[in-house]
């Protein structure tokens, strides 16, 4: 008799992973990665995850390394696979054998100011161009957009929440007069239209009992850029990497950037001083000081 994929060890230790990372407050999307990492893993091997060997570990890691995939991909995975080995299956010493590929860090896109003017007027409807908005006047990521409730606006202490973010952690952002007056056009537009409700999404999909979508948003941020004949990658993305370079352009404290951006770590604001074209005009170069000194006259010192 065939048994039900339910009843084999392998449905049992998915079982187990996924309590183990429930426990540990997970995300969903961050269960759903691991597992995922961990069946492909299973798959090359052949066998279940749990009879894996040090010797699998390593093979695994040269097969992804061989078939181009990305740095990204392949720490997701060792994350994932640390994880199983370590809290699922307690064998810590065969995690120690999966190595994170360190990939160059690159400078993120930045919008100019008139280049974000530009994306702002070609968005396709009110919606949109407010979320665009949202996404550079807050400086917030796209999943922190998207996830946005009527009631997180707080037009009286002049705040947006954002609750659950990036690390799990709710915290505040800035909501400046000119992103309210945007947002209180959208939402003369959005009760007119039906597709706000009292306490609903404050961007809604489709279906107003569903928010909208970060694929949705990416989507359409392209096509405002192509309609705003921007030629830089643009994403939603890159309107929070142009709040913080334009906030740093505009002598804003770096520690006060990085509250805003809700950053754990100092380093990761600090990214931003690479890309501050304002910033970097406003030094004088030492070969200036020495052009100086150099148009004096050898003899006289004048």
């Amino acid at each position: 008799m065939t048994s039900h994929p339910s009843d084999r060890p392998v449905s049992a230790l998915r079982a187990r992973m996924i309590e183990d990372m429930r426990v540990r407050g997970f995300s969903e999307k961050t269960r759903n990665d691991y597992i995922r990492n961990v069946r492909a893993f299973a798959a090359f091997i052949g066998r279940s995850p749990d009879t894996a060997t040090a010797e699998d570990l390593r093979s695994f890691q040269h097969h992804q390394a061989q078939t181009g995939v990305r740095p990204p991909t392949i720490n997701s995975a060792v994350a994932a696979l640390r994880f199983f080995f370590t809290v699922t299956l307690d064998r810590p010493d065969l995690s120690r054998r999966l190595t994170v590929v360190r990939e160059p860090r690159r400078l993120p896109a930045v919008l100019s100011v008139e280049e974000v003017t530009l994306l702002l007027q070609a968005a396709p409807g009110p919606k949109y161009k407010a979320a665009f908005a949202t996404a550079y006047g807050a400086g917030l990521r796209v999943s922190e957009v998207v996830a946005l409730k009527v009631g997180d606006v707080d037009s009286e202490r002049m705040l947006l929440r954002v609750e659950q973010g990036k690390g799990r952690k709710d915290r505040q952002a800035m909501l400046s007069p000119q992103l309210l007056a945007v947002l209180r056009a959208w939402w003369r537009e959005g009760r007119r239209l039906g597709m706000l409700l009292p306490r609903g999404w404050l961007f809604p999909g489709r279906n107003p009992l569903e928010p909208l979508s970060t694929r949705q948003l990416n989507r359409a941020v392209h096509a405002a850029a192509q309609a705003a004949g921007i030629k830089k990658r643009v994403s939603p993305h890159t309107l929070r990497h142009s709040f913080a370079t334009h906030l740093l352009e505009q002598d804003t404290d770096i520690r006060v950037i990085q509250v805003l951006l809700g950053h754990a770590k100092l380093d990761t604001t600090a990214l931003y001083t690479r890309v501050a074209n304002t910033t970097i005009r406003t030094v004088t170069s030492p070969l200036d000081r020495l052009a100086t000194l150099t148009e004096r006259s050898p003899r006289t010192g004048v």
